[in-house]
C-alpha cells in the first residue's frame, strides 16, 4: 500500500469492500459475536415480520403497516453501520496486508546437500533445520539465522525503508526475514521457521485481523454490554404488562425499537472496530502486535525499562568540547585536533570536524589531505597523521600519549592530569592530543542523549510513567547521562540478569512493565515484561520473546506506542461513556412521548416537546441510526490524547463524552422530530 494511501482514512477500495462486507456479515452466524448487534438484528427480523402481518402478535393498534416498514428500514441501516465500521477497520489491515502479500513470492530456494551441492527446490519446500546459500539478488525464502557470510540485505518489503542492513554471522544482526532481498555478496542461512509460520505470515495474519483475540478490557466490555441489554431485555419485558395495565396500546414494533434505543447499540456496533483501529495504528507506525493485548497493555504501562546506548544515547562517543592546556590555545587545540581527524572515518573523528565547524574555526582542510594517516589499534590506542616536515600528531587515550611523548623526549604539562580526570568524573572519555613533543590539550567525548528525549520523558512523567535507565557504565557516568535525559531512575553497570529482577521487582509492586531490546541477551527480559519491544535488525530469540516488533529497529518508539495503547484506551472508554450518556437522552424522548396520553401528568417528562409518540419513536432511532457512521473516524482514528494524571484525564473525558453524550441526542432528536413531523401531521 502506498504512502499516500495509507495516510487516507478511507481509500475508494477500502470503502467499496466494507460496503459489501456489510451485508455479508448480516449472517447471524457472524452477528451472535456482538451481543447488543444481534439484538437489534432480531429487532429487525421481528419488525420485518410485522410488515408483511401486521397483526401476528394480536393486539396491534390500526393500520401499521407503514410504520413497521419504516422501523424496519431503519433497524437494517442501523446493523449496516455498525457492520461498516468494522468492515472499514478491519479494510484497513487488510489493504496493508496485501501490499506485505506481494513480497511472499514462491520463488527457487538454493538448498545445500550434506556433500555440499547445491539443489534447486520451491522457496516452499524449504523446512526448518534447512542450510540455504543465498547470493546477491536472490530472495531470502523463509526466516532463518546467518552461519556464514556477510551480505547487504534489502528489507524495504518488510520495513518500508530502502537503505539495505548489513547482515552476518554471529551477534545481534544475524537474523533475516523471509521475503527480504540480498542487494551484495551472499549468506549462509539456516531456516528457523516453516512454511506457512515465518514472520511475514504472522504480520500478514494479525494485520489482517483474522485471529485476533479479544483482550480482557474488551471482554470485560463486552460483558457489561450483555448485562446491560439483558437488563433492559426485561424492562420492556415488564414495560407491556405495565402499558396494559394503565390502558395504553403499545405496539410490538414499538417495543422493539424502544429496546434498540436503550440498549448501548453506539458502543456495541463501534466496539469491535475500535480494537482493529488500535492494531491498525500500531502496524502504520511500523510497528507489529503479536496481539491486541500487547497494544492494550501499552496503554496501562506504569513503568519503562530502556537501555542507554542506541536508546537514550546515539551509542557512539561524540566530541563535546575541547580543553587546552595552559600552555597553549584552545585555537591550537582545535587546529591539530582537526588535522589529526581528517582521515578519521569513526563516529568520534567525523564528530571532532563537525565541532570545529561549529565553534568556526577555519582550516585549510585541502593543505592536509595528502598525509600519512596512522590508524587506531589496540595495541597502541593512539591515532593520528605525520606531516610532510616530519611532526607527528597523535591523539588517544592518556597514557599512551603521555607515553609517546615522554619516548620523543619531550615533558608533561602539570595540569594535564587534572583535565583529564575532570572529564573521567563527568562520565567523558578524554582524548589526549600532542604535536611532536608536546601535549596540546583535550578533546572531550561524551555519549550524546538524543536530542527531545527530555521533553518526551517529561510527557511520560506526565502520564504517571516512571522511566528507569539500564546500562553498563560506572555509576557517576550513568548519573551523568541520566540527569541530562530526564530520566527518573538509573541502574548502573547493569548485567542482562539485573534487567529481569527489575522488571519483576516493578511487576511485584502491580505496575505494568514496558522494555525494549534487540540482542538473545535482552530475550528473558523481553519475555518477562508486560510489554516487550524487539527490534526487527536484532536477533530472532528477541523477536519470538517480545510481543511486539519494530520494524523500523528504532528503540525510542516504544514512548510512542505506549501513547497509542493509551489512546486506544481511551477512546473505547470515551465512546462508551457517550453511549451510555446517549441512553439517558433517548429515554427521555420516548418513555414520555408514549405514555402521555394515557398518563397526562407524564408531559413533564417530555422536555424536548416532541410532536408525537410515532416521531418521538422514530427520531430516536433515526438517531440511533446515524450517530454510528457519525463516530467512526473517531473510533479510527482514535480519541486525541494528552498527557495528564488520570484523575485529570477521566474529568476531561466525563464532560466531553458524557455532558456531550446527553446534549447531542436531545439536539438531534429534537431536529430529526422537526423535519419528519410534517410528514405524520
Amino acid at each position: 500500500m502506498s504512502k499516500e494511501n495509507s495516510k487516507k482514512f478511507v481509500t475508494k477500495e477500502t470503502f467499496l469492500m466494507a460496503l459489501k462486507e456489510s451485508f455479508i456479515k448480516l449472517n447471524p452466524k457472524y452477528m451472535i459475536k456482538s451481543s447488543v448487534m444481534f439484538v437489534v438484528e432480531i429487532g429487525f427480523f421481528v419488525t420485518f415480520i410485522l410488515s408483511l402481518f401486521p397483526n401476528i402478535f394480536g393486539n396491534n393498534p390500526g393500520n401499521l403497516r407503514g410504520y413497521n416498514v419504516i422501523v424496519t428500514i431503519i433497524l437494517l441501516i442501523t446493523v449496516l453501520f455498525a457492520n461498516f465500521a468494522e468492515a472499514v477497520a478491519e479494510g484497513r489491515g487488510k489493504a496493508q496486508a496485501n501490499s506485505m502479500k506481494k513480497t511472499r513470492k514462491d520463488t527457487k530456494a538454493k538448498l545445500i546437500l550434506e556433500d555440499g551441492s547445491l539443489s534447486i527446490i520451491s522457496s516452499s519446500e524449504v523446512k526448518k533445520g534447512d542450510i540455504v546459500l543465498v547470493e546477491m539478488g536472490d530472495m531470502i525464502p523463509n526466516d532463518g539465522v546467518i552461519v556464514s557470510g556477510m551480505a547487504s540485505v534489502d528489507e524495504s518489503a518488510i520495513t518500508g525503508e530502502s537503505a539495505p542492513v548489513m547482515k552476518e554471522a554471529g551477534g545481534d544482526f544475524s537474523s533475516v526475514t523471509g521475503g527480504t532481498t540480498v542487494v551484495s555478496d551472499w549468506l549462509k542461512v539456516e531456516i528457523t521457521a516453516t512454511p506457512g509460520e515465518s514472520f511475514l505470515d504472522k504480520m500478514i495474519s494479525l494485520v489482517e485481523g483474522a485471529k485476533r483475540q479479544k483482550t480482557p478490557n474488551e471482554i470485560a466490555l463486552t460483558t457489561l454490554l450483555v448485562s446491560l441489554t439483558i437488563i433492559f431485555l426485561v424492562v420492556i419485558a415488564t414495560l407491556y404488562p405495565i402499558a396494559n395495565y394503565s390502558k395504553v396500546t403499545i405496539a410490538v414494533s414499538t417495543l422493539v425499537a424502544l429496546l434498540v434505543c436503550l440498549i448501548p447499540t453506539t458502543i456495541g456496533g463501534l466496539l469491535s472496530a475500535i480494537g482493529v483501529a488500535g492494531m491498525d495504528r500500531v502496524t502504520r507506525f511500523n510497528v507489529i502486535a503479536m496481539s491486541g493485548k500487547a497494544v492494550e497493555a501499552c496503554g496501562d504501562v506504569d513503568t519503562m525499562i530502556l537501555d542507554k546506548t542506541g536508546t537514550i544515547t546515539f551509542g557512539n562517543r561524540m566530541a563535546s568540547d575541547f580543553i587546552s592546556v595552559k600552555m597553549h590555545s584552545k585555537e591550537d587545540i582545535i587546529k591539530y585536533a582537526v588535522i589529526s581527524s581528517l582521515k578519521d572515518d569513526t563516529p568520534e573523528g567525523r564528530s571532532v570536524i563537525e565541532l570545529s565547524n561549529k565553534m568556526e574555526v577555519e582550516i585549510n582542510k585541502e593543505e592536509y589531505m595528502d598525509l600519512d594517516f596512522i590508524e587506531f589499534t589496540a595495541q597502541t590506542r593512539m591515532s593520528g597523521v605525520n606531516l610532510k616536515d616530519g611532526t607527528t600528531i597523535r591523539k588517544g587515550a592518556a597514557e599512551s600519549v603521555k607515553t609517546f611523548v615522554k619516548n620523543l623526549g619531550g615533558e608533561i604539562p602539570e595540569d594535564i592530569d587534572e583535565i583529564v580526570n575532570s572529564v573521567s568524573k563527568v562520565g567523558g572519555t578524554p582524548l589526549v592530543v600532542s604535536v611532536g613533543n608536546e601535549i596540546y590539550g583535550v578533546i572531550y567525548l561524551k555519549d550524546t542523549v538524543k536530542p527531545g528525549l527530555p521533553e518526551r520523558f517529561q510527557r511520560l512523567r506526565e502520564m504517571g510513567i516512571k522511566t528507569i535507565m539500564c546500562t553498563g557504565d560506572n555509576p557517576l557516568t550513568a548519573e551523568t547521562i541520566a540527569r541530562e535525559a530526564g530520566v527518573d531512575e538509573f541502574i548502573p553497570e547493569c548485567k542482562p540478569e539485573d534487567k529481569i529482577d527489575i522488571i519483576k521487582k516493578e511487576q511485584a509492586k502491580g505496575k505494568i512493565v514496558a522494555m525494549t531490546g534487540d540482542g538473545t541477551n535482552d530475550a528473558p527480559a523481553l519475555a518477562q515484561a508486560d510489554v516487550g519491544i524487539a527490534m526487527n535488525s536484532g536477533t530472532m530469540a528477541a523477536k519470538e520473546a517480545a510481543n511486539m516488533v519494530d520494524l523500523d529497529s528504532d528503540p525510542t518508539k516504544i514512548l510512542e506506542v505506549v501513547e497509542i495503547g493509551k489512546q486506544l484506551l481511551i477512546t473505547r472508554g470515551s465512546l462508551t461513556t457517550f453511549s451510555i450518556a446517549n441512553d439517558v437522552a433517548k429515554y427521555f424522548a420516548i418513555i414520555p412521548a408514549m405514555f402521555t396520553v394515557a398518563i397526562p401528568e407524564m408531559k413533564v417528562l417530555n422536555v424536548m416537546n416532541l410532536t408525537s409518540s410515532t416521531t418521538a419513536i422514530l427520531s430516536a432511532l433515526i438517531f440511533n441510526a446515524i450517530v454510528i457512521p457519525a463516530l467512526i473516524p473517531i473510533a479510527m482514528k482514535g480519541v486525541k490524547y494528552r498527557p495528564m494524571k488520570s484523575e485529570q484525564l477521566l474529568k476531561r473525558n466525563l464532560f466531553i463524552y458524557g455532558l456531550g453524550g446527553i446534549v447531542v441526542p436531545f439536539v438531534g432528536i429534537k431536529i430529526i422530530d422537526l423535519v419528519i413531523s410534517s410528514f405524520f401531521m
